[in-house]
C-alpha cells in the first residue's frame, strides 16, 4: 500500500503493479501480533526518532515474519532493533 501511495500517476501505479507481479511479490496480511508489535514500535520510537505508522507496520511485519526489509528509505528503519535491513536503490533498477 505504501508503494502505491507513493506513485504520482496511473502510469507509475501500473508499472509498480507489473513489477511486483513479475517478481512474484508476496503480500503479508496484518495480524494481531503484527499490530501489537507495530504499536510497541510507535510507543518506543515515534517521539524519539519520528517513526510513522506505515513504517512501524512494515517493520513489525518483517520482524514478525523473520524477513529482510528492503527499503529505499533505510534511515526510516535504522532505529528499529533487530531488523534485518537492506538498502534498495531504485535508480539502479532497469
Amino acid at each position: 500500500m505504501e508503494l502505491a501511495q507513493g506513485c504520482r500517476n496511473k502510469t507509475e501505479l501500473g508499472r509498480l503493479k507489473k513489477g511486483l507481479t513479475a517478481r512474484a511479490t508476496e503480500v503479508h496480511p496484518l495480524t494481531p501480533a503484527i499490530s501489537m508489535y507495530a504499536a510497541e514500535l510507535i510507543d518506543s520510537l515515534a517521539l524519539s526518532h519520528g517513526l510513522r505508522l506505515a513504517d512501524a507496520l512494515i517493520a513489525a511485519t518483517a520482524l514478525e515474519q523473520g524477513l529482510t526489509l528492503l527499503s529505499a528509505n533505510v534511515r526510516h528503519f535504522e532505529p528499529v532493533t533487530g531488523l534485518d535491513l537492506e538498502a534498495f536503490h531504485p535508480a539502479s533498477v532497469d
